[in-house]
């Protein structure tokens, strides 16, 4: 499906289009009749409290943001971990199954390294099927030799596996994790108005008339950095897998 946050320079477009005619719109409302001057202290002071309410809500939804991608790159880190540890723990399998646990290892591993590095859909839906059915199979690799001998070494390799699978699940969730696109609705709401009270502000001085143009650049260019950094797949900010590539090095 697709959605526009995925494609960050298109939406620092159209909200750019938004926000400038916004500001248009507000020029155009006072033009035939200026301002009231007793009305000018109180249009000061709510046009202020918008832009400061504004800039507040783009630092939170920054932040948001920034906190999602690390949250991306922590779990990264996690999963290489957990499929180098579990690699090495499958020594301890008699060595046909060892032997057996590795190769879906290698396989898995470089399924997972596309998952964070591919950008087309269909791909995505592939290598995730691929994902699920490799699961089902490296956890039957370890359950005849684990169940066979039920004790704490076999327990490891157990366990291992389980870290495996669950390191998985963890980075697709946080991979779905996104900014609310209420958030986003609000943030944009309120962008708007301040533009609008930003053209009123300016319609009766035509010396300002280039800020109608400014401050929606300024606004489109910090939509687009927090809709990059949020956006998983689209945009040129991303998460690259360099532990999952150290291990495949390390592993060779």
């Amino acid at each position: 499906m697709f959605n526009i946050l995925d494609y960050p320079l298109v939406f620092c477009l159209a909200s750019f289009v938004v926000l400038a005619v916004a500001a248009r719109i507000g020029a155009l409302f006072y033009r035939t009749k200026p301002m009231p001057e007793d009305l000018r202290e109180t249009f000061d002071v709510v046009k202020t409290a918008t832009l400061t309410l504004l800039g507040l809500i783009i630092g939170f939804t920054f932040s948001m943001a920034v906190s999602r991608y690390d949250q991306r790159k922590n779990l990264e880190e996690a999963e290489a971990n957990a499929i180098g540890t579990e690699y090495v723990r499958v020594d301890l399998l008699p060595a046909a199954e060892a032997a057996k646990a590795r190769a879906l290892l290698r396989s898995y591993l470089d399924l997972r390294i596309q998952f964070y590095s591919i950008r087309d859909g269909q791909h995505l839906l592939q290598v995730d099927a691929q994902t699920t059915k490799l699961q089902a199979e490296l956890w039957n690799a370890i359950v005849a030799p684990v169940t066979a001998q039920p004790n704490p070494v076999n327990a490891l390799v157990a366990a291992g596996m389980n870290d495996v699978l669950n390191s998985q699940g963890y980075a697709q969730a946080a991979w779905w994790n996104r900014i609310p696109v209420a958030a986003w609705g609000m943030m944009l709401a309120i962008a708007v108005c301040s533009n609008i009270l930003l053209g009123v502000g300016a319609s009766n001085r035509r010396a300002e008339t280039f800020l109608l143009l400014i401050l929606p650049a300024v606004f489109s260019i910090a939509f687009v950095l927090i809709a990059d950094i949020d956006s998983p797949r689209g945009g040129l900010i991303h998460v690259v897998p360099q532990n999952l590539h150290s291990l495949v090095q390390s592993l060779r």
